[in-house]
């Protein structure tokens, strides 16, 4: 598996826009997996390299808490949870008012809109439910190797992931309003290793039976394309998380070019971390056919 990997690769780099890659295949019900990692055209890894995760944030902590304590998602905050609430896609938020714009927002069941807003919505709901903030509600579902961007370790080395106001983006998050809102959040913000996030994955399984909980929830009959914040596939001859991806496959893109995707049935999937946006925010032809690929040769394995 990983050597054809490494050969999609290898074809694809020349074309791609970034410089730094790490993947995960991983079975969930043995806790196997094989990765592999490229910097800089060449092979190999590079210790304590962390990846900003982007939108992959909302399933590590969102959708996590979710399987782990489902009784705090009741009424609107399931609709908010499965960007079902009503609310646009994006604003431009500042950094002093980004609460009462997220507020103004009257919650009611729409079809789905993916909405970033939808996401901070539910977690001023839940911190003023539980008088706690979110990252006290979601840090022990973290590995040692994911944190908070604010809270990388001295000795981590990150790619670049663009440039903010003439600066290259190194070590603070990609997400322009999750920069200005300066405090761990919801909808971005996380920086990871493989690694780490691959134990993210097997601690859930272990912990809170990721795979077991989501396969009762594709049970219980799927109508909308998010379930408990997770993606999932609507067509599997074009879904990002590869061709023929199987139906009860769950997980989430991150913007700067990452994906995680896990088949609940068979507890099979794969981590996908890139800095596709060194370049330019609006090129993804090139990365998306990587996913696509990637994605399609773990499930025709």
């Amino acid at each position: 598996m990983i050597d054809k990997a490494r050969e999609l690769i290898i074809k694809s780099c020349k074309r791609q826009d970034f410089d730094h890659l790490a993947l995960c295949y991983f079975d969930l019900s043995n806790k196997n997996s094989q990765s592999l990692e490229f910097h800089n055209g060449l092979e190999g890894s590079i210790e304590n390299f962390y990846f900003d995760l982007a939108s992959m944030t909302k399933v590590l902590g969102m959708g996590l808490l979710r399987v782990k304590r489902p009784q705090l998602f009741k009424g609107d905050k399931e609709l908010l949870l499965e960007h079902r609430g009503g609310l646009p896609r994006w604003a431009i938020l500042g950094k002093t008012s980004w609460q009462e714009t997220v507020k103004r927002f009257e919650i009611k069941a729409s079809d789905t809109e993916y909405s970033d807003l939808s996401m901070l919505r539910l977690m001023l709901t839940l911190e003023e439910e539980e008088d706690r903030s979110f990252y006290e509600l979601v840090k022990d579902q973290f590995s040692k190797e994911v944190c908070f961007w604010k809270d990388l370790p001295e000795n981590a080395t990150c790619p670049d992931t663009g440039i903010r106001k003439g600066n290259i983006i190194n070590g603070v998050v990609n997400d322009d309003n999750c920069f200005k809102i300066n405090r761990f959040c919801s909808h971005a913000g996380l920086f990871g290793t493989i690694e780490g996030v691959r134990e993210m994955l097997f601690r859930a399984q272990q912990e809170y039976q990721l795979t077991g909980i989501m396969q009762d929830a594709f049970k219980e009959g799927r109508t909308n394309r998010f379930l408990y914040g997770w993606d999932t596939v609507s067509d599997p001859s074009k879904s990002l998380a590869g061709k023929n991806a199987p139906s009860q496959t769950f997980g989430h893109l991150g913007f700067t070019g990452t994906s995680v995707w896990i088949d609940a049935q068979s507890g099979k999937g794969w981590i996908l971390l890139t800095n596709a946006t060194r370049k330019y925010w609006y090129n993804r032809s090139e990365i998306n056919a990587l996913r696509i690929s990637l994605g399609q040769l773990l499930w025709n394995k």
